[in-house]
């Protein structure tokens, strides 16, 4: 591949922040030619089979439709080659370093993703299509065998109980090491593949992907109020009505968040009464 005759790239990955992430990282390249964006495992089936492009960063959890569905859906020997955006945890990363051209796990940083395109662009400029081929049948075989065990999201960290939820977080900042309790977070919002947490008027980007937040914060206390932010429930002050069903939260700071459709029955059910 060159300049002249691109790798023709389609990102795929629920979360918009992500894909902005992704193409801007590939923004510079002049090898690589981002030919579509998908939210959602559908789209993806569709776009593979109208785009066919080169190469698909697909993430690998997804609602309704994951990575793997779509695998099984376009088949291995119609899937072009995968670089594999997960945030799963290293068991899991074994079987994409044995099975898959390459795979990226959530959050990395430009030097490991550079490292993953190098590594597609190598694998396309020698054709190697078939042997492409029968790693995703190999890799969707063992995703199969594993399908009733293999765990959702990353493992927390060492030392850390996964019944238990998070008191306090870790944020290297201008040098320092801040120390945030959990309790003083007024809210969360999705930042690439980074969380930035809003405290008390601050703000502290953090390196860590939503859904791994989601899972170890205390339920009682933090409420996902759509893909892109999580918020406080003690820092909520109103809720009103929106646009076409969805409602957005105000908090007692005056920020505004969204609360997606489908997420307020969800929320009443958190909180034990109607809204």
């Amino acid at each position: 591949m060159s300049a002249a005759h691109p790798i023709r790239v389609l990102i795929v990955d629920d979360e918009p922040l992500a894909r902005a992430g992704v193409r801007a990282l590939l923004g510079g390249d002049p090898e690589m030619a981002v030919v579509g964006e998908c939210g959602d495992g559908a789209a993806a089936v569709r776009d593979i089979a109208a785009l066919a492009p080169d190469l698909v960063f697909l993430d690998v959890q997804m609602p309704e439709r994951d990575g793997f569905a779509v695998l099984r859906d376009v088949g291995a020997s119609r899937m072009p080659a995968v670089v594999f955006v997960t945030a799963y945890d290293q068991f899991a990363v074994r079987a994409f370093e044995v099975h898959a051209l390459d795979y990226l796990l959530k959050p990395f940083d430009d030097e490991r993703f550079a490292l993953a395109v190098a590594r597609a662009k190598a694998a396309l400029r020698r054709s190697r299509t078939d042997e492409l081929s029968r790693r995703l049948v190999l890799l969707l075989e063992d995703a199969g065998a594993h399908a009733t065990t293999e765990p959702r999201i990353p493992a927390p960290a060492p030392h850390a109980s996964r019944d238990e939820p998070l008191t306090r977080v870790v944020v290297k900042s201008a040098g320092r090491v801040v120390f945030i309790r959990v309790e003083d977070i007024d809210w969360i919002e999705a930042a690439d593949y980074y969380a930035r947490l809003h405290v008390r008027g601050k703000s502290y980007l953090l390196r860590e992907t939503m859904a791994v937040l989601e899972a170890r914060l205390d339920p009682a206390r933090f409420f996902r109020t759509h893909r892109s932010a999580i918020v406080n429930l003690d820092r909520v002050r109103e809720m009103q009505p929106y646009f076409r069903g969805e409602h957005v939260l105000i908090l007692r700071d005056g920020t505004r968040l969204r609360l997606g459709r489908g997420r307020r029955e969800r929320l009443e059910a958190r909180l034990g009464q109607s809204l």
